[in-house]
């Protein structure tokens, strides 16, 4: 991925489109999954919420 696909900049403002690791801190992105994110520096995982149908 390029760093364009981290950031989206709308007239002044820089908005980062990817997670941050909670454990890692700023800068460490987590990898979005189909059902959760994940960081792959320290394995920290996030299951996405699912609706039960």
């Amino acid at each position: 991925m390029s760093v364009k696909d981290y950031y989206k900049i709308e007239d002044d403002k820089v908005t980062r489109l990817k997670r941050n690791c909670p454990r890692c801190g700023p800068g460490t992105y987590m990898a979005e999954h189909s059902d959760r994110f994940s960081c792959g520096k320290c394995g920290w995982t996030v299951f996405k919420k699912q609706d039960k149908a």
